[in-house]
Formats: C-alpha cells, structure tokens, sequence
C-alpha cells in the first residue's frame, strides 16, 4: 500500500463518514507527489499527518427561539485548521447540508486557497446546518445571537475571522458582528463581509465572482485568446455568479446561462443581469420567474435533468464557470462540455468538479483553473477588508479591485510557474496544490512541531 493510500486509510479511521473532505485530502496528496519525490523533508517532518488534522475543531449547540416562541436546536460548526502563515480565516456557511465533514473539506481547501493569496491568513471554515430560508429577520438574528454566545470565545481579529459564505450575507454578519461587540465590548475586525458603514469593504461582494473571471483573463491571455465574443455557461444564482456574470459581461462575454437549487435558466441572447440582481438579491425568489419576465428564455427545472447529471453543462459554450456548490460537475457532464467544443473551465465554487470531471479536463488539456486558484479572490479582499480595518481607513472599489485584479494575476502565475517547473505545464492542479502547500509546510517547518 502505497504511502498516500495509508494515510486516506488512517484518516478514514479517525473521521468516519466525511466523503467529501476524503475527496479534497486525496485531491490535494496525490498532486504532492512529484514534490515529495524531489524534496523530502516533507516526509522527515510528517507535515501530511499533522496538516491533515485540524489544530482545533469546535462543534457546539446552537439553541433560539422562533416566531412561534417554540425554541429549535442546530449545530454550529468551527474548523480552524491551519494557522502557521496566519489567522485563522474562511467563511461560515448557513445551510441544511453542513455537516462536519463538509466544514472540514472546505477549510481543508481553504489552507491551500488562502497560501495561494500571498497574504498573511491560515485555513478556517465553520458554520451551522440552519436554513436561513424562509426564516423571519428576527428569526434569523436571534438565531446568529445564538450562535455567536458560543463562537465568540474563539475568534479574535489575530486569532480567527470568519467571513459570509452560503447562507451568511452582510445580514447575518452584522447580526454575528453586533453580538460579538456586545458580549465582548469591542469593536474590531473579527468578521469580514461586513457591510460598508461600519467596516466593511468596497468590492467585497464582487471579489469572488470577479477574481474568477480575472483568473480565466489570464489563461486565455497566455493562450493568445480574449474573453470577448465568447459564450459562457455559469452555475449559481447567488453572489459568485452574479458577479462572474457582471464582470463576463464587462469583458464582452456573453453569459447564457445561470442556476438554482430548484432549475436553470437558459437565456440564448444572455441572461439579464437586471432581473437576475431584482430575484436573487432583492426578492429571494426561483430562478422559473426569470422566464415568466423573459419569454425567450427557457428554464429547465431539476427534476427534468437527466438523470444524475447538471443540465447546465449540456448548453453548447466556449467557457464554463462552475459557481453553485460541490460536485455539482460530474464526468458525463466533462465529457459533454468537451463534446460541445468548451476551452476553458473555471470554477467558482469549491471543489465542483468530481475526480473524474477533472480527469477529463487534465487529459484534454483545456484550460482549467481549480477552485482553490479561481476563486480565491473574495478571500484575497477579505484580508484587505482586514488590512483597512486595521489601519481604521477605507480604500475606494477602483483601489481594491487593482489590488484584486494583481492577487488573481500572482495565483496564476504561481500556479503556472509551479506547474512548469514540475514538468507539467497545463495541469494548475498540480502547480496550486504544490504552490499552496509549500508555503505552509515550510512555515510549519520553520515553527517546529506546534
């Protein structure tokens, strides 16, 4: 048994039933071979037992009282990973699938996502299996009060920040943000996302959607291709992809699609980011109303997909963004894209692509930007939103955007440059995971065993 199959066998020992942080740790290992060939101290120090395992995880009741007056229980979630470049930092995610395993597969990730940066933030993510839909604003503050009674212990502007996630917008955070200040009796930086009076950063909102187009400016510039003219495909409905939209759309790209849990839209003249903003950020209603404003527009619901497949990628383009959620991009969905003549892929979301998706894009050398590079923009701008509260100023969008612009245009070419120097020039799987894994394997070198 090879080295990386006895560690995924000892680790699946001691985290039972946590497949998709199994998926991120493989990932992740097998693309560390090359570099544990050709440096071994990796090895000598054990750094892939002890990065693996999380330096704390906090998992605690969340108890609150609902509009009824009938008191419901949830569980919060805290994984702080990794601090050996930096605070912990990754967001919390408010949605019924969260899970242990799911919190630990994305701050696993978000290791490696934020040593990409260049920025000083270690590896975090938490959040709770409550569903902020169809809850009641009281409902949903006295909910984030629950639940930050519990995780205000933990976190600090130098210890760990959490930001939003799925589930967790600039409402949440400045319900989890006022009860921090009133159990603590401080007001600083412990949260990003915040919204812009009172700390918050410019072009937050945007910076993930945006920094993935930025990231797929880059390879099609290195590939003597442009993002004008081209047809995208682009999963979501939420934050990531409508910005992904705006920022296509700025670069002359024509986006025809976008999604729900519920259905896609299919929109052959481009999907009107007007409408998609009023539904999504305004109403919180299904995406089946943008057709009833739109009659040329199709929308497919999910229960019409073929079977264990994403409809989304059947729509014939010449660029994918995968911007909804975790293995939302199967195999059969891979070879359908290649089929229908797609370049580029980059994504979005994290981890969307299963194994055998990002096999197939490997083995076709298209260009395809893993997520932990992609979209490793609203992390970037979260540190920055960091960085201005700690100077206790704040920057203008056109300044954070140029800064956003050269973090996205750095990952590449770190990625790339890494890829290249391991003989493997067209697989950023490769050059992200070793890039990001260095950087925090040498710090944690540097630091001893902590």
């Amino acid at each position: 048994m090879s080295y990386i199959e006895q560690t995924l066998t000892k680790l699946q020992k001691s985290s039972p039933g946590q497949p998709e942080f199994y998926q991120a740790v493989q990932e992740v290992l097998e693309s560390l071979e090359p570099l544990f060939a050709k440096e071994k101290k990796y090895l000598e120090h054990n750094i892939i037992e002890r990065i693996i395992e999380p330096e704390r995880q906090i998992m605690f009741r969340v108890a609150w009282i609902d509009d009824q007056g009938k008191v419901q229980v949830n569980k919060g979630y805290r994984i702080e990973f990794n601090s050996a470049i930096g605070p912990y930092k990754g967001g919390l995610r408010f949605h019924p699938s969260v899970s242990s395993g799911i919190i630990k597969f994305l701050g696993f990730e978000q290791i490696f996502k934020n040593s990409l940066t260049g920025l000083a933030i270690g590896g975090g993510k938490g959040g709770s299996d409550f569903d902020p839909k169809g809850k009641s604003n009281n409902e949903i503050m006295r909910f984030c009060q629950s639940f930050i009674n519990e995780l205000y212990r933990h976190i600090g502007p130098t210890t760990d920040v959490p930001a939003g996630d799925i589930g967790v917008g600039g409402r949440e955070i400045g319900y989890m943000f006022g009860q921090y200040k009133r159990l603590t009796g401080r007001y600083e930086g412990v949260f990003t996302g915040k919204k812009i009076p009172w700390g918050g950063s410019l072009a937050r909102t945007e910076a993930t959607g945006y920094g993935t187009v930025y990231f797929a400016q880059n390879m099609l510039t290195t590939n003597g291709q442009a993002l004008e003219g081209k047809t995208c495909v682009v999963s979501g409905a939420g934050n990531v992809a409508i910005y992904t939209i705006e920022k296509l759309y700025q670069n002359c790209a024509l986006p025809v699609t976008c999604s729900d849990s519920r259905g896609f839209i299919y929109h052959k003249s481009g999907i009107n980011l007007e409408t998609l903003k009023q539904l999504k950020e305004v109403e919180s209603a299904c995406l089946s109303k943008y057709a009833e404003i739109h009659t040329d527009a199709v929308y497919t619901p999910v229960s019409s997909y073929p079977a264990g497949r994403n409809a989304v990628w059947s729509v014939p383009c010449d660029l994918a963004f995968p911007c909804a959620t975790q293995n939302e991009l199967n195999q059969a969905d891979a070879h359908e894209l290649l089929k229908n003549g797609c370049i580029l892929v980059a994504e979005g979301a994290n981890m969307p692509s299963t194994p055998e998706a990002v096999e197939a894009f490997l083995n076709a050398k298209i260009m395809y930007a893993p997520g932990k590079a992609a979209n490793a923009g609203g992390v970037a701008t979260s540190q920055l939103e960091m960085a201005q509260n700690a100077s206790m100023i704040q920057w203008s969008f056109e300044e954070v955007d140029v800064r956003l612009k050269t973090i996205m245009k750095n990952i590449y070419l770190t990625a790339s440059e890494t890829a290249n120097e391991f003989g493997q020039p067209h697989n950023l799987v490769l050059g992200a995971n070793i890039a990001g894994f260095r950087k925090v394997a040498d710090a944690m070198i540097d630091q001893g065993v902590v």
